[in-house]
């Protein structure tokens, strides 16, 4: 729990790319690959931040070769099948518009290792918990979860402890945030950039 603009989305991005590189790495070369699968859903509750989130993830992941869709309403929806249908690493979206997908079989998160609930006040606000009740249902139980919110009303520390399990909750109190918040910048030469991620 942090205010906004305090950097939430990239407290999980960087740490879910790593995983998931990390994970790349320990596969035997001579084995054969495993099936492509979408391993890590973020669930946004608006088409803004949706593809905000996707476009931090783009530029963060350019040349790791992760990919991602984004999948939110408003838009023609063939793009976003195909997406899901190649099993995009990462898929963030709002959850109206993944349930359609979810309908048609288009989405398969057989192979979900991580679930993201960002900005979960909102949801819940916006009165998509219904929505995401019936997504997270549906995905596998061996999962990490993770909720991100500005704000921690009762309902979302109700609602939380119904997809989490020992959950640890962290919190930025918004008096004292930007005071703690430090930026540091590293100059990386080009041949060390991959390395490091």
């Amino acid at each position: 729990c942090a205010q906004t603009g305090t950097g939430k989305t990239l407290a999980f991005l960087l740490p879910l790319m790593h995983r998931l590189l990390q994970a790349d790495r320990t596969i035997d070369p001579a084995t054969p690959r495993p099936v492509p699968t979408t391993r890590v859903l973020i669930l946004a509750p608006t088409r803004e931040l949706a593809v905000q989130i996707e476009d931090e993830f783009q530029g963060l992941a350019y040349h790791t070769g992760l990919s991602s869709v984004a999948v939110y309403g408003g838009v023609e929806a063939g793009p976003q099948e195909r997406g899901l249908r190649g099993s995009a690493d990462i898929v963030v979206a709002t959850p109206g518009r993944l349930l359609d997908h979810m309908g048609s079989n288009a989405a398969n998160f057989d192979g979900l290792e991580v679930l993201v609930l960002d900005e979960a006040d909102r949801m819940l606000d916006m009165g998509f918990w219904p929505s995401v009740r019936r997504i997270v249902a549906s995905l596998p139980v061996n999962r990490q979860t993770l909720l991100f919110s500005a704000t921690y009303p009762e309902g979302i520390a109700k609602l939380a402890a119904q997809f989490m399990r020992e959950p640890v909750t962290v919190k930025v109190e918004a008096q004292h945030a930007l005071g703690q918040i430090e930026q540091r910048w590293y100059a990386v030469r080009d041949d060390q950039r991959l390395h490091a991620v």
